[in-house]
């Protein structure tokens, strides 16, 4: 069905890179959600009314609150498509990050609110009052609940939307509790064990879990995170693959919303290439990383002495040296050897070094090295910059 309404009501549909595709697949989530919380409301508050179930009546106001939360996923989603203007050049896509942030909180609410009356339960145990209304009731919230959680997830996964992941998040927290309430009010009803504290309790842990995880899974991109494994060799490996390219360091990438990515990146070519003929390489790069994974990327070309043997085999001496440190993401970039100024000669380069070393750990890192390059090249003196990758 799913399927069926995104055909239906979304043109363009698989062109998920686009703000106005992005826009309506919030809106076609919103809209459902609405619908699905207000025929949950008005079923609820009839048959609450009707039967005096108080408790069938705080729950229609709960899909209340939830159409909310729809509008919410909605106007976010909408605001982080618009374009890009003087005041937000980059674009409005982190919007999307705090909608999800919004949402949230709003779990995260529940999850304590559902904690403490769970407490109360626990310690003061109330008589549950049973009747096979309200537990229809509660079984069509269920089954509304699991699909808007299923829909929004198949949506959010479409357009990878964090939003619409943490709407679905929020629909799963929600059908979680009302089953918990169901399994307890059958267990008093006909066995006459009492866990609704319990179950309560139980339930509002893993509300308040989905709630952290949701918001953890939000701030990472708006602090800003590390380009992933697979991204990151996919995007190098493709860049590498030019015939004039040598090689690449510092790949750096800022995300500003999903789909707008802008990256920079260092790329070393012969140093006797043609200022021009580098020019022409690096636009190349730009614009087919542009058309193949859609990155506004930025080149900073390096020029490397090819014909140096020199340089060659220092190359391969450090080569060497970085291998006996038997360290994991241990590597080098930039030599080159320069004229000191008591007039010997200094052979710069750039370590990279993995995050887990502490300060110490890389001082004593950079004394060995240089150590043993003194020992290995001697009449070098070795200029070492440590740097981390991003």
């Amino acid at each position: 069905m799913t399927d069926l309404l995104i055909r239906i009501f979304i043109k363009d549909h698989k062109d998920t890179q686009k703000a106005e595709v992005r826009s309506a697949y919030a809106f076609l989530s919103g809209a459902v959600g609405i619908t699905v919380n207000i025929l949950l409301f008005i079923s609820k508050i009839i048959i609450g009314l009707m039967t005096g179930a108080v408790s069938v009546i705080a729950d229609a106001f709960n899909n209340l609150s939830d159409v909310g939360s729809s509008v919410i996923t909605v106007a976010g989603m909408k605001m982080a498509g618009q374009p890009a203007d003087k005041e937000h050049p980059f674009g409005h896509g982190r919007i999307e990050y705090l909608t999800a942030l919004c949402t949230s909180v709003m779990v995260l609410c529940v999850g304590f609110l559902l904690l403490w009356s769970s407490a109360e339960k626990i310690l003061h145990p109330e008589e549950l009052t049973f009747s096979y209304v309200s537990l229809a009731v509660l079984l069509l919230s269920i089954l509304g609940k699991a699909f808007l959680s299923r829909f929004n997830k198949k949506l959010g996964n479409a357009i990878g939307s964090n939003a619409l992941l943490a709407a679905s998040a929020d629909a799963g927290s929600d059908m979680l509790a009302t089953s918990a309430a169901v399994l307890s009010l059958v267990l008093y009803h006909f066995f006459d064990i009492n866990i609704d504290g319990i179950t309560g309790a139980l339930v509002s842990a893993y509300v308040i879990k989905t709630g952290l995880d949701i918001a953890k899974d939000t701030l990472v991109p708006i602090i800003g995170a590390s380009v992933t494994k697979d991204d990151f060799r996919e995007l190098v490996d493709f860049i590498e693959s030019y015939d004039s390219v040598l090689g690449t360091h510092d790949l750096i990438v800022h995300n500003y919303g999903p789909g707008r990515d802008f990256a920079t990146i260092h790329v070393e070519i012969p140093s006797d290439m043609s200022l021009n003929d580098a020019h022409i390489l690096m636009d190349g790069i730009e614009k087919d990383v542009s058309d193949r994974f859609g990155v506004m990327l930025v080149t900073h070309a390096d020029p490397v002495d090819i014909h140096d043997e020199r340089i060659a085999g220092l190359r391969e001496l450090l080569k060497e040296v970085i291998r006996d440190e038997h360290q994991e993401g241990l590597s080098f970039h930039d030599l080159r050897i320069i004229n000191a100024a008591n007039g010997g000669l200094n052979v710069v380069f750039d370590l990279l070094v993995p995050w887990n070393l502490s300060k110490n750990e890389i001082s004593e890192l950079k004394k060995r090295i240089r150590e043993e390059l003194k020992k290995k090249a001697p009449g070098l003196t070795p200029v070492i910059t440590v740097e981390h990758g991003y």
